[in-house]
């Protein structure tokens, strides 16, 4: 089994998904990569104050800085990629901003038409600690929230809205060190993107960013068949996990139930009334995000839950 690095440049980092890049690393099933990738915004230079305009690799930015794609050899239309996360590391510094801007969540609690609201945080890998330039602190919990394959269609797609068939910018902060993500492929070699880093975010995102940073992350690819959804599915620390997308939350959540009792029926034979029945008492279902134009939301099977 290999281990392949691939560091953030212009040739290795697209802001959108397609099928017709190229791919910038091309691994076995089994391998372990080392990807770096820039923060979401794809800074150069790193914030000195907060909201400090820094120039950033893309000009005219169309979503997230992702370093990629990367092609599984061997992976075909209708597997699972499983993505083994060994290690997420953040870099030295993040940003979170809020409001001054057109969404759902800003018009709603009225800062939509005022000010950019920056917040700029110093991150400390060795204890563990961010801390923001006005004195908050809290406890560093890295994940990264774009983690895609590229989708089926021809053409640049949005890395912004979370998509069912090929994951994306889920953005779901059980995704840390020690979880395996399970994405369907949609075409050959799946196609492998990146990137987003949050060094820590609450469950929804609600202010539309996390703690947004550069990020290495080390994980093992492989290709597998046998698994028990045919959908966006983890086995995290916290638990299992199932998660649905959609412009209508109430799809969302749906989506997410119905794939948790699906896999319910499968561990413990039962048939789905009588999983729903045990799901009522032991799964939390969580907002994922409210950020992306598509809200998502994970249904979390607790590890340890039933004795």
């Amino acid at each position: 089994m290999a281990l392949h690095r691939l560091d953030p440049s212009p040739d290795t980092t697209a802001d959108v998904y397609d099928r017709s890049h190229p791919p910038r690393l091309v691994v076995a099933p089994g391998d372990t990569v080392v990807v770096s990738s820039l923060d979401a915004s794809g800074h150069l230079e790193r914030q000195t104050v907060p909201g400090e305009t820094k120039p950033t690799l893309f000009a005219e930015p169309r979503g997230h800085a992702l370093t990629g794609p990367i092609r599984v050899e061997g992976a075909e239309v209708g597997d699972m990629l499983a993505l083994h996360l060994v290690d997420v590391t953040p870099g030295e510094w993040g940003w979170t901003v809020a409001g001054g801007l057109e969404t759902h969540v800003n018009t709603r609690l009225g800062v939509a038409d005022g000010e950019r609201s920056w917040l700029l945080w110093e991150l400390d890998t060795d204890s563990g600690r961010a801390t923001e330039s006005r004195g908050f602190a809290r406890r560093l919990a890295p994940f990264l929230g774009v983690m895609g394959l590229a989708p089926a269609e021809e053409g640049e797609h949005s890395t912004i809205p979370p998509r069912a068939s090929v994951g994306g910018n889920i953005d779901c902060r059980e995704l840390v060190a020690g979880s395996t993500l399970y994405l369907p492929v949609a075409v050959p070699g799946a196609l492998l993107y990146l990137g987003d880093g949050h060094a820590a975010q609450g469950d929804g995102e609600v202010g539309g960013t996390a703690i947004e940073c550069p990020m290495r992350t080390t994980a093992r690819l492989d290709v597998v068949r046998d698994r028990p959804l045919d959908t966006i599915h983890a086995e995290t620390p916290a638990g299992r996990i199932t998660f649905g997308f959609d412009p209508d939350l109430d799809v969302a959540m749906g989506d997410a139930l119905d794939a948790m009792v699906r896999w319910m029926t499968v561990l413990f034979d039962l048939d789905k009334a009588t999983a729903l029945a045990l799901a009522s008492t032991v799964v939390d279902l969580r907002v994922t995000q409210v950020a992306n134009r598509t809200w998502g939301v994970h249904a979390v099977l607790p590890e340890g839950i039933l004795l």
